[in-house]
Order: structure tokens, then C-alpha cells, then sequence
């Protein structure tokens, strides 16, 4: 059948309409992305998801979260986290552990023109995302003589502009050949009363990235499976751009996950109220997975132990290991992941090819969730981390998880690392400490920082220590 025909069988005829009436190289930018579609999918992905009502379910038999390791109080669980974070320095060395960074994203919400890893975060010195986690990889190299591949998923959106800016800063230090881009995929939107699909312009679709689940067949459609088995990489660490105070491949979450047995793993910190619009991990069915804060119902929520705890407290922070034995799983064949729908405002032309920006949400667009891979796995893992070490994300121009929010919460850490180090550190009338950055090729955390600080180190104001010498 021609494409105009398989166009028409799939209830897209508009679309074969719309490709007749263009010529020259527009009309061959629309037929190479319509012949890209994947009309079988999107099909079914209407049937379930627009006209249906597959996605709106919440989740039935949802339990509190089994076994998660909590952050060591005694003597007995911090001679089990050394024990753990040997285990993780130990598959580091192995040269079994692939960093992936989830870049995908663009600074929208942040009022920023470009890739999210691009934006300026840092207080004093103006540093970009990228250049901080690339920071903290350069550091785990160095500190456990790590080859710690680093894998950085972009969107089709922002891939060659994240290229650009990898290679215009040399890499951040990092040697090229280790730093590996892989794109993930895309659908269209769809109306979401008729299921047809759209065009943001007579000649182009409108298309929008697969969600982060879309790493995982990226991952092997790049060769970057086969990549990791050929150099023995066995456990894959994935974090996200916006978060600066994650702590990068922590041995002791790598460890805890190994000495487990775990498929998959992931992080969490404890919510600060009910309302707090996190996942939370808990067991559906008799399995590990993350229910979306949508999801979990409001009386579920708010349900405390009898120490006034939250039930359901174990946030997730986006933070995962996963073996690539399981990726290979789910991506043979194509995803097993679900697919689930997001209604959004999506300007674009109509059938006469006149422009059309809608006042209210007239669209579908359909993603996939990396931590929809959790009751795939066989066995699983759950690690508490202090909210104040590891997640202060950057999704917002002001207000909560902002920019301030992210700076004041990284001077509040580097100030405790200092103070540790017995170094006094001067503080504002609000009590806030002043502006404070530590290169993470500097110290990785408090117990390296006592090492590295220069003898009789003083703060007097705002500080930035750098990278060491030669680092």
C-alpha cells in the first residue's frame, strides 16, 4: 500500500490531503517524518488513551513501600552502609558502572532559550549544569580510577545544540571519546477528541519527546547496549540535568543495590507534606513501583503510623541503577513500558493550513516512564537519602525547586561540609550562609573537602574553591 494509502487505513487521512498539497522540499520534510511514524502504535495508542480510558485508572492495592534501607541511625547500619559503599567502589574500579545523564529537557519554565544543562546555576561563578555533573564524573573518575562511561540522553529538539556546547567547552575536561549522546525518540500529538494527528506547521508534525522511558530503547536503537557489554558495564546509574546536589553515582547506593541482587533500584527522600507533588514508591499488586502523586488518592496520602509518619512518604527523586540485563528485556521487540498520557495546549495548522493557538489544553501527548521498568524487575531495592544531600531540583522560575531554591540549598551543604572541616563560615541575618561553591573535583564530600583545603583556609564572604591543580 503507498503512504497515502497507509495514511488513510489508520484514520489519518488528513494528513495524506495535507502531503498532496505541498511541493518541493516541504513537501519531503512532511513525507520523511510521516514515513518515520509508526502508524500501528500510535493507532493503538488513540484507541487506549484518547478514546479510551486506560491511562486515568488509579492504581488498585496500593501498599506502603517493603524493606527500604533507611539512612544509617546506629552503629549496626553504618557498618552496613561502609560495607555497601566498598561494594560500590569496588564495581566503580570494575569499570561496571555507566553514568546517564537525562538531558533532554529545555529551559522553558526557567524563561531560559535552550537545553536545560546549559543553564548558569552557580552563585558566583555563573556554572552551567552540564559543566557540574561532568564536574562530579571527572571526580569519580580520578577518586576510584573509574572509567565511568557518561551517557547523555538529548531529545531531537536539543541533541545538536548539546552537542555544540559539549565540544565548544571541550568537554567539560572530559576526554570526548568518553562522553556518548544518544537521542531519544518522538510522537506526534493527536486532538484529544478526535485522536488525529497534528502538525505544528503545513510541513512539519507536531512532535514531542518520548518521555525519559524513552532511554531505554534509545539506548539499545544507539548501540549503546552492545557498548556497555563490550567494555563490561553491567549496571547503569541514571540522574537527571536539574538536579545539582545529587550525589553522582554514590558508592553506597551502587552497593546496597549489588549486595541485593537488585534488577533496579532507586532513591528516595522523605516527603515534606502529603500535597507535596512527588511519586511516591510503594508496592501495587504485590510489586515494587512508583505511583504518580495524581494517582495516589488523597486519603492514601494523608494516611499516618502511629508515630504521626506518612504511610506513603518515599519520594522519588528520579534517581535509579538498573542492570543492563533488564534493559535488553524490555527493549527486545520493542518497549514493554506503558505509555500514558499527558493533555496539553499544542498550537498548530488546521486541514486549510491556517494557524491555530488554542486558549485550553486540545491535545494528547503520549510518554513513557523510566520508572514504569520497577515491576519488571525481579528484585528490587529502595535507599533513603537526607533530602538536604541530594535533591533540590531546578524545574521552576521562582518559588519552590527554583533557581534560588537549588542555590540556597548548595550553600547550606558546602557550608556544612566546611563547618565539619572546622572551618567558621559567616552567615546573613536570616542565618543563610554566604555564597559557597566547591568544585566537585575538589571534594566529592566532607571527608575529602578536610583533605583538600588549603592550610589556614578562611571564609570571609562569598567563596569558590576550585578544582585542584592538575585536575
Amino acid at each position: 500500500m503507498s503512504l497515502a494509502g497507509d495514511l488513510r487505513a489508520a484514520g489519518q487521512g488528513h494528513l495524506a490531503d495535507a502531503l498532496e498539497r505541498l511541493e518541493g522540499e516541504a513537501r519531503e520534510r512532511l513525507r520523511a517524518q510521516l514515513e518515520a511514524l509508526d502508524l500501528a502504535l500510535v493507532a493503538r495508542l488513540v484507541d487506549g488513551l484518547v478514546r479510551g480510558d486506560a491511562d486515568q485508572a488509579a492504581p488498585e492495592a496500593i501498599e506502603p513501600p517493603e524493606g527500604v534501607v533507611p539512612i544509617p541511625r546506629d552503629e549496626a547500619a553504618r557498618a552496613a552502609e561502609r560495607e555497601a559503599c566498598a561494594a560500590g567502589e569496588e564495581l566503580l574500579r570494575a569499570g561496571r558502572v555507566a553514568a546517564v545523564l537525562l538531558a533532554g529537557g529545555q529551559g522553558t519554565r526557567l524563561g531560559f532559550e535552550g537545553p536545560k544543562g546549559a543553564f548558569p546555576f552557580a552563585p558566583i561563578t555563573g556554572r552551567i549544569l552540564f559543566d557540574h555533573h561532568a564536574a562530579k564524573i571527572a571526580a569519580l573518575r580520578r577518586r576510584h580510577g573509574a572509567a565511568l562511561p557518561l551517557y547523555v540522553l538529548t531529545s531531537p529538539q536539543n541533541d545538536a545544540e548539546t552537542r555544540t556546547i559539549f565540544a565548544r567547552h571541550g568537554h567539560f575536561g572530559l576526554a570526548p571519546e568518553s562522553v556518548r549522546f544518544v537521542v531519544q525518540g518522538t510522537l506526534p500529538a493527536v486532538d484529544r477528541e478526535s485522536g488525529a494527528i497534528l502538525r505544528e506547521a503545513p510541513d512539519r508534525l507536531a512532535l514531542s519527546p518520548d518521555g525519559h522511558g524513552g532511554l531505554l530503547p534509545a539506548l539499545r536503537a544507539a548501540g549503546a547496549l552492545e557498548q556497555m557489554r563490550a567494555e563490561g558495564v553491567t549496571t547503569i546509574f541514571t540522574f537527571q540535568v536539574d538536579n545539582p546536589l545529587l550525589r553522582v553515582c554514590r558508592p553506597e547506593f551502587l552497593g546496597h543495590h549489588a549486595r541485593a541482587g537488585a534488577e533496579m533500584s532507586t532513591i528516595v527522600v522523605r516527603k515534606r507534606a502529603p500535597e507535596e507533588k512527588m511519586g511516591v514508591i510503594a508496592r501495587v499488586g504485590g510489586r515494587t513501583a512508583m505511583v504518580e502523586y495524581s494517582d495516589l488518592p488523597d486519603e492514601l496520602a494523608a494516611r499516618r503510623d502511629e508515630r504521626g509518619e506518612l504511610v506513603f512518604w518515599a519520594g522519588s527523586i528520579a534517581v535509579h541503577a538498573i542492570e543492563v540485563d533488564l534493559v535488553e528485556r524490555l527493549t527486545e521487540g520493542g518497549t514493554r513500558l506503558p505509555f500514558h498520557r499527558a493533555v496539553k495546549r499544542v498550537p498548530h495548522v488546521d486541514d486549510a493550513d491556517r494557524p491555530v493557538d488554542p486558549p485550553e489544553p486540545n491535545a494528547v501527548k503520549f510518554e513513557t516512564f523510566l520508572f514504569d521498568a520497577l515491576p519488571h524487575a525481579e528484585r528490587t531495592l529502595t535507599l533513603e537519602a537526607a533530602r538536604e544531600d541530594e535533591f533540590s531540583p531546578i524545574k521552576n522560575a521562582e518559588g519552590p525547586d527554583s533557581p534560588a531554591t537549588a542555590r540556597r540549598d548548595l550553600n547550606r551543604m558546602c557550608a556544612r561540609w566546611l563547618e565539619r572541616c572546622g572551618v567558621s563560615v559567616p552567615r546573613g541575618d536570616d542565618g543563610e550562609p554566604v555564597d559557597i561553591e566547591i568544585d566537585p573535583r575538589r571534594a566529592l564530600d566532607a571527608d575529602e573537602l578536610a583533605a583538600a583545603l588549603p592550610p589556614g583556609f578562611r571564609v570571609e564572604g562569598p567563596t569558590a574553591l576550585g578544582p585542584p591543580d592538575g585536575a
